[in-house]
């Protein structure tokens, strides 16, 4: 049986490397991490965020074991929710969240798409329906 080595090559080690930079340089990413450690040094915007996380989850738990939810529980959510997106702070770390999301998801969807096609992929390759060429789905 064939030893498979999961280290990267040099090449894609070092080219690795360079995005990382290229990314951490970028204004973007220095906004984002600027958001992100402004709510983690402010405690009453994280409490409130970890607060309104734990109702949430309560309620997305109830809801999957059947449960009818309360309207007082919902609107005590709901409540603190318009409080959290009224924090700047916390509203930032949101959007910053988002951002930082969307940046993740379109480096993993290129790399992604490469490595399934084995070839740099097009637009059309990117497109949230498209499953490549040869799939047969017709997206």
């Amino acid at each position: 049986m064939a030893q498979f080595n999961y280290f990267m090559p040099t090449k894609i080690e070092e080219k690795t490397r360079e995005l990382c930079e290229i990314l951490i340089a970028q204004p973007e990413m220095q906004s984002i991490r600027k958001r992100v450690d402004t709510f983690l040094a402010d405690h009453s915007a994280r409490s409130q965020y970890e607060t309104l996380t734990a109702k949430g989850q309560a309620l997305h738990e109830k809801q999957h074991r059947g449960q009818p939810l309360e309207s007082a529980e919902v609107s005590d959510f709901e409540k603190s929710r318009e409080l959290l997106l009224k924090n700047p702070v916390a509203s930032g770390f949101l959007d910053a969240q988002e951002e930082l999301h969307a940046i993740q998801n379109s480096i993993h969807k290129k790399i992604s798409k490469t490595l399934e096609l084995g070839r740099i992929p097009t637009a059309e390759d990117l497109e949230e329906g498209s499953c490549g060429e040869g799939c047969g789905c017709h997206h």
